[in-house]
């Protein structure tokens, strides 16, 4: 580890703070930063001025911001999922003792020190040389699950090394058209510890990204964002190559226009990456639509839950209640249809289906929240709405480009302070006296854009 490394790594005291167990221990946050009169590590908890200064410091890589900050086509998908909270408003509740506060809940009979996961979004390596591995170290410290994607920068055995024995991590497929493959890499989960199985159905192919197109920017085209493939047997023999070491990783920044002018100049390694990286990419987005029935393979070769993300419709949601263990409501964060519903409208609709109320009620079925989630009071919406868990998404990614390690775990701690904080000023006292209860909000007619 660099000294630069050390620097955005969270100290032992300011880990050992949040994990222990103990009332309000999230809020202590907010009131160290009062306190000891010490700024936070990004400058700002203002979600909006991190994202801000995340492009300021990618400004010479502004395809590597606009990649995790774009949405497909307008991005009205990503505006409507911001402007659904609008329309929700929390009712808070006086005389009700909340001075003791716990978020702590338990997903898939695991306890969790609070309701948020790290989304899987891909590609860490392109806004921080310590990618999925500092992302996963801060996860870790936190006791927060991160979902590894497919699409990392980094190989499973590296990332749950980095993370460590016994921290809580899920695995996310971007499902390979052939099934050996698919086989490999879950296999590869498994033994590595990942806990719960997170099928993203909602990107068979990449969706229209203007901000992409306009610059030509695919990352995988260079195998960049294509490490769990690399690594994987199976894949590699089919390729006719060495799977590349556990610690092997492409180089930071990525330059595209650097590896084109190399491969033109005659650079096998470069030459050979472009081979690969298409190849994989054929392989998780392939163009082929799955079904249904074509889950039985997942489920036959993965013994732990098996989660979908990309549910939006209440017909899916109730389909799904009969294959697997629970769904992750999520438009991928406007990323992949222009014009699509709100995620929190989605999910307003799916919690409201008695056939998926009744099968939470009875433990067997879980729904998670994905797409839009920037504050605490998102989260009490959320979970108001019938969510049992949320998923942060971009904003981890702007702590990452700004402060590695230290700029993610800064990023959760935040957004698990302000709910702890909101949630008491609510009325409320822990996770399970809010969870399902619409009581807490009311509906107002807010103008949409």
């Amino acid at each position: 580890m660099t000294a630069n490394d050390a620097n955005n790594k969270p100290s032992d005291a300011e880990a050992t703070s949040i994990v222990s167990a103990g009332s309000n221990h999230w809020s202590a946050f907010m009131l160290s930063i009062y306190k000891e009169r010490r700024p936070p590590a990004l400058s700002t908890v203002e979600v909006k001025r991190i994202e801000e200064l995340a492009r300021e410091k990618l400004k010479d890589h502004m395809d590597a911001y606009l990649y995790v900050f774009g949405s497909a086509g307008t991005c009205s998908t990503e505006r409507f999922n911001r402007e659904a909270f609008d329309t929700w408003r929390i009712v808070p509740r006086m005389l009700h003792d909340a001075t003791s506060r716990d978020i702590g809940t338990t997903i898939f009979g695991t306890k969790l020190n609070s309701p948020l996961l790290i989304a899987p979004i891909g590609v860490h390596g392109i806004v921080h040389p310590e990618a999925e591995l500092a992302t996963a170290r801060a996860a870790a410290s936190l006791g927060v699950p991160m979902i590894m994607s497919t699409a990392s920068t980094r190989s499973i055995e590296a990332v749950a090394a980095a993370s460590g024995p016994g921290s809580p991590r899920w695995f996310q497929l971007y499902w390979p058209k052939t099934p050996e493959i698919t086989l490999s890499v879950l296999a590869r989960a498994k033994k590595e510890g990942f806990t719960a199985l997170v099928v993203t159905l909602d990107t068979a192919t990449l969706g229209w990204r203007p901000h992409d197109l306009d610059r030509t920017y695919l990352p995988f085209l260079h195998s960049t964002g294509s490490a769990v493939g690399l690594s994987d047997p199976v894949f590699m023999r089919r390729m006719g190559q060495e799977i590349w070491p556990a610690d092997k990783h492409v180089e930071f920044p990525y330059d595209p226009a650097a590896l084109e002018a190399r491969a033109a100049q005659g650079d096998v390694e470069v030459q050979t990456r472009k081979t690969l990286g298409t190849a994989w990419l054929a392989e998780t987005n392939s163009g082929l639509y799955k079904t249904w029935e074509e889950l039985a393979l997942l489920k036959e070769n993965w013994e732990g839950p098996i989660v979908l993300k990309g549910i939006q419709s209440v017909e899916d949601a109730e389909t799904a209640v009969d294959w697997v263990d629970g769904i992750i409501v999520s438009n991928h964060g406007g990323r992949q249809i222009d014009g699509a519903t709100a995620s929190l409208d989605a999910l307003d609709a799916i919690c409201l289906s008695e056939k998926v109320r009744a099968a939470q009620a009875a433990g067997t079925f879980t729904v998670l929240f994905d797409s839009g989630i920037r504050t605490g009071s998102d989260i009490i919406k959320a979970l108001a709405l019938g969510a049992q868990g949320v998923l942060l998404g971009r904003p981890f990614m702007y702590g990452l480009c700004l402060a590695g390690e230290k700029g993610v775990a800064e990023q959760v701690r935040s957004i698990l302070a302000d709910l702890e904080i909101t949630l008491g000023l609510s009325g409320y006292s822990d996770i399970k006296s809010v969870q399902g209860k619409r009581s807490a909000l009311v509906k107002v007619t807010a103008a949409r854009s």
